[in-house]
């Protein structure tokens, strides 16, 4: 297995997304191939995949930003395709989005996750993470959130 960040977006790309997208959201919808563009052009947004024989087995987004209490990071979008769970991809993605944290000098990683997410969460626990005591809170600015 090899993990990579996404430097450049072709079809095979938006076809990855459109396979693994649903697997995480439950609904038929993906990001085009514009969107895909616009995810890696930003300096403060990694797209990684973990692929095997050069197939697209899994993803994870990780994100910086700056705010007045220090640099921190987000790790976001995390699906592994349904016939490569359970192998140690979720862990090895988690695990260069970390070394890529630290090599920013970012002071915290947050992630959220479903509680349903039962593995993945028992993932994230093992790998260190700490559930927070806070109160997550959303506001839907499209309809279709």
């Amino acid at each position: 297995m090899k993990i990579d960040r996404i430097t450049r977006i072709d079809e095979s790309v938006v076809s990855d997304f459109r396979r693994l997208m649903p697997q995480l959201t439950g609904k038929e919808t993906y990001p085009s191939f514009e969107e895909l563009e616009q995810v890696i052009r930003s300096e403060d947004t990694c797209l990684l995949v973990a692929t095997e024989n050069e197939d697209v087995i899994g993803t994870l987004t990780l994100v910086f930003y700056h705010i007045p209490t220090g640099p921190k990071a987000y790790i976001e979008d995390v699906v592994v395709d349904k016939d490569a769970r359970g192998k140690g991809v979720g862990k090895a993605l988690i695990s260069y989005a970390i070394q890529l944290a630290r090599k920013k000098r970012a002071l915290k990683i947050d992630l959220t996750s479903h509680p349903a997410r039962i593995a993945a969460n028992k993932l994230y626990r093992k790998m260190g993470f700490t559930q927070r005591e806070s109160n997550v809170y959303r506001l839907s600015l499209q309809e279709t959130d």
